[in-house]
C-alpha cells in the first residue's frame, strides 16, 4: 500500500486503485455487422447438420439474409465516429472504428458477398450448400473486420478470416483437378504472403513498440537513429505482403489460374471482396500507419502500380478468343490491370493529401459494381458453353439481347467509354489524383495502358453483336454455334439486372458516388 498525496492525511491507497483500468465498454452497435456475418455463418453450419438434403437450398437463402441484415446494420452507423476496445491510458487509441471510410467498404464488401451468394443460389446442385454458406459467411465476416481494424495484430487476424475461408471455396468443387490445382495455387502464395506480412509488423513493432495504427504514426516520427534501417524494412516487408493480396505485379501470377479454377460465383467474389479486402489493408497501413514514411512507400507504390496495369494489359492482349475458360481468364488478367489503377491514388496519398484515397474508394466502388455484373452474364453463358471461351459469346444479342446488352455496357464501363459514363468518371477521377500530386509520368502510363486495353474490351463487345453463324474466329477455331435458351434462374437473372440497374443510375449520377466516398477518411 502507498500513501496517496492528495488524499486526506493518513489515507492509504492500494496499487489497484491508481492502476489503469482494463475494463472496458463494447459498443455493440459499431460492430454489429461483422459480428451478426459471422453469428450468421455459424448458425448455417449447424442448420446444414440437421435439414434434409432436399431443403438445403433454404440455407442459401438464409445466406442472403443474413447479408442483407448486415447490410442494413449498416444504416445506423451511417453518422461514422464511433469506436471501440480502446486502449484505457495515454492517448487511447482504439482497435476497432467505425469511420466514413470503414461504412463504405464495409457496404462494399457485404454488398459484394451478397451478390455472390445470389449468384451460387441455383448452382446448390455442384456446390455443397451449407460449407458453402459457412465459408461465403465466414470470409465476408472477415472482410467486414478488416477496414474498421486499426492495429496490426486485428488487421492480419482479420486478412486471415477472409482469406482462409476463400482457399476452401476455390476449391470447393469435389473431384474437379483444375479447382483443386487453383485452391492449392492460391493457398501457397497466400502463404507466402502472411508469412512478409508478419515479418513486417514485427519489424514494425520492434522500431516503435506499439502495434495501434495511429500510435504507429506518432512514434515513427522519432524512431532512434539505430532502428530507422528496422523501421524501413518493415515498412517495405509490409507492404510488399499486402502487393500480393492486391495481385500487384510482379505477385500477380496467382490470378488467373485461381479464377479459372474456381467456381464462377467465388471467381467473381475473389475480383472484387477479395481485392477490395487487400486494398484496404494497403490504404491503412500506408496512409494510417506510415505517413512519415511516404518517401519510402510513395515511390513503390507508383511503380508497383505503372508495372501492375501494364503487365495486366499486355497478358489481356495475349489471349486467343477460343481458349478453355478463356471469358473467366481475361476478366481475371483485366483485373489484375484495373488493380493498378485503383494503385494510383494510394501512391498520390504520398505527396499531397489522403483526400486523394477518395478516388481509390469511388473507382473501387464503379468496379465491383460492373465486374460483379460480367461475371453474372459470364455465368449465364457458361450454362449452354462450360468451356466459357469468348467465341461462346458470339452472337449473344441475337439469343439473349439484355443479357448482351448488359455485358456490352459492363465492358464498356471498364473501358472507360460511353455509354459507361461511371468508368469514364472513375478514370478520370484516378487521373487527376496523379496529375495533383506531381506524378506526371504515372498518369502518362495509366492514359496508355487505358488506349491499350480498349482493344480487348472492345474486341469482346464486338462479339456479342455479330453473327451466330459467321465463320471464323480469332483462333482460327470455328465458333460454337446458337446456344440453345433453357431457362435461366430467377437468382441469376436478378443478379443481371441489379448491377445493370446500379451501373446506369451510377453513369447518370457519377458525381455521387465520388461525392459519396470523397469525405475526408481519416
Amino acid at each position: 500500500m502507498t500513501a496517496d498525496p492528495s488524499a486526506a492525511p493518513g489515507a492509504l491507497t492500494t496499487a489497484a486503485d491508481t492502476a489503469p483500468s482494463v475494463v472496458q465498454s463494447v459498443d455493440w452497435l459499431a460492430i454489429a455487422p461483422p459480428t451478426l456475418t459471422a453469428l450468421a455463418a455459424l448458425l448455417v453450419l449447424v442448420a446444414d447438420l440437421f435439414l434434409p438434403g432436399h431443403r438445403k437450398k433454404l440455407l442459401g437463402y438464409g445466406t442472403l439474409t443474413a447479408l442483407a441484415a448486415a447490410l442494413a446494420l449498416l444504416v445506423p452507423l451511417r453518422a461514422g465516429d464511433r469506436a471501440t476496445f480502446c486502449v484505457t491510458t495515454g492517448t487511447q487509441p482504439c482497435s476497432y472504428t467505425a469511420d466514413h471510410f470503414t461504412l463504405v467498404i464495409q457496404a462494399l464488401v457485404l454488398g459484394g458477398a451478397f451478390l455472390t451468394a445470389l449468384l451460387s443460389l441455383d448452382d446448390t446442385r455442384k456446390l455443397p450448400a451449407g460449407e458453402y454458406g459457412f465459408l461465403l459467411l465466414a470470409s465476408a465476416a472477415g472482410a467486414a473486420l478488416l477496414p474498421a481494424s486499426r492495429d496490426l495484430a486485428t488487421l492480419v487476424v482479420a486478412l486471415e478470416v477472409a482469406s482462409l475461408p476463400a482457399f476452401a471455396l476455390v476449391g470447393i468443387l469435389r473431384g474437379d483437378r483444375r479447382s483443386s490445382e487453383a485452391a492449392l495455387k492460391f493457398f501457397l502464395t497466400s502463404v507466402v504472403a502472411t508469412a512478409v506480412t508478419l515479418l513486417g509488423v514485427s519489424f514494425v513493432y520492434a522500431a516503435t513498440g506499439t502495434l495501434h495504427l495511429t500510435e504507429i504514426a506518432a512514434r515513427l516520427d522519432d524512431v532512434p537513429p539505430a532502428l530507422d534501417t528496422l523501421a524501413k524494412t518493415g515498412v517495405v516487408l509490409t507492404l510488399v505482403g499486402f502487393a500480393f493480396k492486391v495481385a500487384a505485379a510482379p505477385f500477380h501470377f496467382w490470378v488467373p489460374d485461381t479464377y479459372t479454377g474456381a467456381p464462377l460465383p467465388i471467381a467473381a467474389y475473389l475480383s472484387v471482396v477479395g481485392k477490395t479486402v487487400g486494398f484496404s489493408g494497403l490504404i491503412l497501413v500506408t496512409v494510417v500507419a506510415f505517413p512519415s514514411y511516404a518517401d519510402v512507400w510513395g515511390p513503390a507504390v507508383a511503380v508497383l502500380a505503372a508495372l501492375t496495369m501494364t503487365v495486366g494489359n499486355a497478358a489481356a492482349l495475349r489471349q486467343r478468343t477460343d481458349r478453355d475458360r478463356g471469358a473467366v481468364r481475361l476478366l481475371a488478367l483485366s483485373s489484375v490491370a484495373q488493380a493498378g489503377y485503383l494503385l494510383v491514388p494510394i501512391a498520390a496519398a504520398a505527396y499531397s493529401s489522403d483526400e486523394q484515397i477518395g478516388s481509390t474508394v469511388a473507382y473501387a466502388l464503379m468496379y465491383a459494381v460492373v465486374n460483379l455484373g460480367a461475371f453474372a452474364v459470364a455465368a449465364l453463358v457458361s450454362r449452354t458453353h462450360p468451356g466459357n471461351r469468348v467465341d461462346d459469346y458470339r452472337g449473344l444479342y441475337a439469343t439473349r439481347p439484355l443479357a448482351a446488352l448488359a455485358l456490352g455496357f459492363f465492358l464498356l464501363c471498364l473501358a472507360g467509354l460511353p455509354p459507361g459514363i461511371i468508368g469514364l468518371f472513375a478514370k478520370v477521377t484516378v487521373f487527376s489524383a496523379a496529375v495533383d500530386a506531381g506524378l506526371g509520368w504515372l498518369a502518362v502510363v495509366m492514359a496508355v495502358n487505358v488506349v491499350i486495353a480498349l482493344y480487348y474490351y472492345l474486341q469482346w463487345t464486338a462479339i456479342l453483336f455479330r453473327s451466330p453463324d459467321e465463320a471464323g474466329t480469332s483462333g482460327g477455331a470455328p465458333a460454337s454455334g446458337t446456344p440453345r435458351r433453357p431457362s435461366v434462374p430467377a437468382p441469376l437473372t436478378t443478379a443481371i439486372a441489379l448491377t445493370a440497374v446500379v451501373g446506369v443510375l451510377l453513369s447518370g449520377a457519377p458525381q455521387l458516388v465520388l461525392r459519396f466516398a470523397a469525405v475526408t477518411l481519416f
